[in-house]
């Protein structure tokens, strides 16, 4: 009998996960339309583990960027030229054993304004070279449909996903990605971390909300009922269009919340932020709204546009597999306005019993088992950890090597962790790192604040050689995957 605690199963994928925003940079390159990333900045001004900073865009900044009056640099225009550096890449990737990479189709490359009839063939091309690299190495692609960024003429039109009118554009476009790819992708994620709305509606759902008429809070979930519209209808499109083999699933940022006490208060407060956690997931994999979010939203006083035949919609089109990120764990408390305040990501009370990253994120493994087991626990469907990795300034030492014990020992000890929720019995797909490679910070547009197992050699302004660089990391994952995980158990 195989030794279930040592290694992970023949079948599972071991990779790393990328935005298209975040890395392929060529903005503007056969015929690429802008995204709404093309016009997020980087805000040098906000401390590493700052709470308090928004990753949203604002009415104003929008315009500036637009017009192209703002003094501000815009690193994901440039990302770190995989559009032109992909072969050398997937090389790396390769020579780390790689047998799966999640990428994102960008939507402005495939249709520039969201609102063409007919595709760009010139990026449509591109995707296609990226999948001719990945199957010369074996590599599995995992694609997701909409990574943060959108068709800025969306935004100009339509206030994003405010609008009903978002969900013919984006259903034509996952449909003409599933054609052309239908025999090269298994694996499709409709919309990335959709409860990022939660946090900024403008990242998650291109939506300036200023421009709305209605609290904010609203505004988030009614932009992501039209997002759970627009997943079903591409779900139920897929699967008249994909092969029978073929997945689809939705994808959350999943966190754990504990009690902050033994107070029962608490105990609620962590119950409620949990829900509002899941309750992306549960509409995607259940196919209707759960009872608890429609108290949640009478009691907050937020009356969400429904169509008839919205329900239906929502019940033919679940989903495959949860896809989901983790980076942290939260402590819940009991205190006046809370209810209005789940669904953040950062911030809040510090668990004393654990560590803190550069960016004040907790680093908390165990909880990373915790919640695999209730997901499956409520699920019974394929799990699949597409995100999970430790931001750091990692230096580039004289002698040109990146020694980066601090990373493998935060990904040996997750990796240690999802080893045990699969010997508890959980279904899981398999595991990709965020950010093999350094790539653009989401939030604040850093380079600064590296990922990788991939030294990519360039600043926050986008200087430097994009030399790419093996770290540590990069030998130690290797040795990880050659062994099945058998190797998490040496001592460093």
């Amino acid at each position: 009998m195989t030794d279930i605690t040592r290694t992970f199963p023949e079948s599972f994928l071991w990779g790393g996960a990328t935005a298209a925003n975040q890395i392929e940079g060529a903005f503007d390159a056969d015929g690429k339309g802008l995204s709404t990333s093309d016009l997020a900045f980087h805000r040098a001004d906000v401390p590493n583990g700052a709470d308090n900073f928004t990753f949203d865009v604002t009415a104003e900044e929008f315009d500036r960027a637009l017009a192209g009056q703002d003094t501000g640099p815009h690193p994901k225009r440039w990302g770190i030229d995989f559009y032109h550096r992909y072969a050398e890449d997937i090389a790396l990737f390769a020579e780390m054993g790689f047998t799966t990479l999640r990428i994102s189709i960008s939507w402005p490359r495939i249709f520039p304004t969201g609102l063409e009839e007919e595709p760009n063939e010139a990026g449509l091309a591109f995707y296609d070279r990226v999948f001719d690299e990945l199957a010369r190495h074996g590599i599995t692609p995992v694609v997701t449909l909409s990574h943060y960024e959108m068709p800025v003429e969306l935004v100009r039109r339509y206030n994003g996903w405010i609008s009903r009118d978002l969900i013919d554009p984006f259903v034509r476009f996952a449909t003409t990605v599933f054609r052309r790819y239908r025999d090269t992708v298994p694996y499709w994620i409709t919309f990335n971390e959709m409860n990022m709305n939660l946090v900024s509606v403008y990242t998650g759902a291109g939506v300036l909300a200023e421009r709305c008429n209605r609290p904010v809070r609203e505004v988030a979930f009614q932009a992501s009922h039209h997002q759970f519209l627009a997943s079903a209808l591409a779900v139920r499109a897929g699967r008249e269009i994909l092969p029978p083999e073929a997945r689809i699933g939705c994808m959350i940022n999943r966190h754990e919340y504990y009690a902050a006490s033994t107070r029962p208060a608490d105990a609620l407060r962590a119950l409620k932020d949990d829900q509002i956690n899941l309750f992306y997931s549960d509409v995607q994999v259940r196919g209707e709204y759960p009872g608890y979010l429609r108290r949640y939203l009478a009691d907050q006083g937020i009356r969400l546009d429904v169509a008839e035949g919205d329900d239906q919609v929502l019940r033919d089109g679940t989903v495959d597999f949860v896809a989901f990120s983790y980076y942290m764990s939260h402590l819940s408390q009991d205190r006046p306005g809370a209810d209005a305040e789940v669904g953040h990501f950062v911030g809040g009370a510090k668990n004393p019993h654990l560590e803190l990253t550069e960016w004040g994120w907790p680093i908390d493994p165990v909880a990373l088992r915790i919640s695999l087991n209730r997901m499956w626990d409520r699920y019974r469907v394929p799990l699949f950890l597409v995100e999970n990795g430790l931001g750091a300034q990692d230096v580039l030492e004289p002698d040109g090597r990146v020694h980066d014990d601090y990373r493998i020992d935060y990904l040996r000890r997750h990796l240690l962790q999802v080893r045990e929720a699969i010997a508890d019995g959980v279904e899981v797909i398999g595991y990709t790192s965020w950010g093999p490679i350094d790539l653009i910070s989401c939030g604040t547009s850093q380079m600064s604040k590296r990922y990788g197992f991939i030294y990519v050699d360039q600043d926050d302004r986008g200087e430097g050689t994009l030399d790419r660089i093996r770290k540590d990391s990069f030998h130690w994952y290797r040795e990880v995957i050659a062994s099945r995980g058998a190797s998490l158990d040496q001592d460093r």
